[in-house]
C-alpha cells in the first residue's frame, strides 16, 4: 500500500517535466504495479486464510501432543515397572540357575522321603484293612449271636406270658381267695395266702389247698423247662407252738416242703426242678402292724423261672 503512494506522488510531481513517452511510460509501469498489487493482495488473503488454518491444525496437533504425551507418560510407567518385574525374575533366575543342582539334589531327596513316608501310609492302612475286616467278621458273627440271643429271650418271654396265661385260667376259681399269678423280672409268681393252704400254726395243706396245688402241677407238668421255687413266708408273730418246730424260719420251710411234696404227687413233674425254702418274717410284701397286713405276709410263693441253659450257653461262646 505504502508503495502505491509513493509512485502516486511521483507521478504527480513527474508531469510537468517528463515527456509525453516517459508518462505513458510511467502509466503503463502504474497499471503493471496495480496489477501486481492486486495480485499480491489476493496471495496475501490466500497466505492469511492459510495461516487460520494451520493455526486450527497447529491447536489440534498440540492437542493431538497433550493426548499422545499423557499416553506415553503412562506406557512409560508402565514398561518401567514391567522392566523392573523383568530385571527382578531375570535375577531370581540367574540365582535358581546357579543353584540348581543343589535345589534338585534337596528335591529329589524330600521327594525319596516322601516316598518312603507313602510307602509306610500305605502298608498301615493296608494293615488297617485287614484288622476292620477282621472285626467285621467278629461283629458279623456278634450280630449273629445277638440275634439268636434276642431270638431266644423272645421265645422265653412268649412261653412265660403263655404259662401266666395258662396258670391265670386253671386258677380262675380261686379268685378272691387269696391266690394271685403275675409276671414280672422275667418270672412267673403264683402268690397264695396262708388261709388258703394252712390252719393257723399248722403245715398240713387244707383241702382247697390241695386242689390248687393240684391245678398248678396240671400246667407245670406240661411246661417242664420251668423251674419251680417254693419260699415260705410269715408274718412278725412268733411261733409259739408245742411241736418241734422252733420258730418261724421252721414253720415257714415246712410249709413250703408240704408244698413241694403236694405237687411231687403228680408223676409228670421231676422233683430235679423242685426247690422248697424258707425265708420267715424278713420278706414282708404288707405293714404287719395291721391284721390284715398280717394275713398277705403269711403266704407261700410258687415262683416259676423259664430255662435259661440255650441262653446262657449262647453267651459262653
Amino acid at each position: 500500500m505504502k508503495q502505491l503512494i509513493f509512485i502516486s506522488i511521483s507521478l504527480l510531481l513527474l508531469t510537468s517535466c517528463v515527456s509525453s513517452k516517459k508518462y505513458q511510460d510511467l502509466d503503463n509501469k502504474y497499471i503493471k504495479a496495480r496489477s501486481e498489487n492486486q495480485v499480491l493482495k489476493s496471495r496475501l488473503d490466500s497466505l492469511e486464510n492459510k495461516s487460520l488454518k494451520d493455526v486450527s491444525a497447529l491447536e489440534r496437533m498440540k492437542m493431538d501432543y497433550d493426548n499422545m504425551k499423557s499416553k506415553y507418560d503412562i506406557l512409560n510407567k508402565l514398561f518401567t515397572a514391567k522392566d523392573n518385574a523383568y530385571k527382578k525374575l531375570q535375577a531370581s533366575y540367574d540365582a535358581l540357575s546357579q543353584n540348581s543342582s543343589q535345589t534338585l539334589a534337596y528335591e529329589a531327596k524330600k521327594s525319596q522321603n516322601l516316598l518312603k513316608e507313602l510307602n509306610k501310609k500305605q502298608e498301615e492302612l493296608s494293615n488297617e484293612s485287614i484288622r476292620l475286616d477282621t472285626m467285621k467278621k467278629e461283629l458279623d458273627k456278634r450280630a449273629q449271636k445277638i440275634d439268636q440271643l434276642e431270638r431266644l429271650i423272645a421265645e422265653k418271654d412268649a412261653k412265660l406270658n403263655n404259662l401266666k396265661n395258662s396258670l391265670s385260667r386253671a386258677l380262675t376259681n380261686f379268685k378272691g381267695q387269696g391266690l394271685k399269678v403275675e409276671q414280672r423280672n422275667g418270672k412267673v409268681y403264683i402268690s397264695m395266702e396262708n388261709k388258703l393252704l394252712f390252719d393257723s400254726g399248722s403245715w398240713n395243706v387244707k383241702q382247697n389247698g390241695k386242689d390248687a396245688i393240684t391245678k398248678i402241677g396240671t400246667v407245670l407238668s406240661a411246661n417242664p423247662d420251668v423251674e419251680i421255687d417254693i419260699e415260705g413266708h410269715t408274718d412278725n408273730v412268733a411261733y409259739h407252738g408245742k411241736s418241734a418246730i422252733k420258730d418261724n424260719w421252721d414253720l415257714s420251710v415246712k410249709r413250703a416242703t408240704s408244698v413241694v411234696r403236694q405237687l411231687m404227687k403228680n408223676k409228670n413233674i421231676d422233683p430235679k426242678r423242685l426247690i422248697a425254702s424258707g425265708r420267715s418274717k424278713y420278706h414282708p410284701i404288707a405293714d404287719n402292724a395291721t391284721k390284715a397286713g398280717r394275713a398277705k405276709n403269711r403266704r407261700i410263693e410258687v415262683i416259676l423261672t423259664p430255662n435259661l441253659d440255650k441262653i446262657m450257653d449262647l453267651l459262653k461262646k
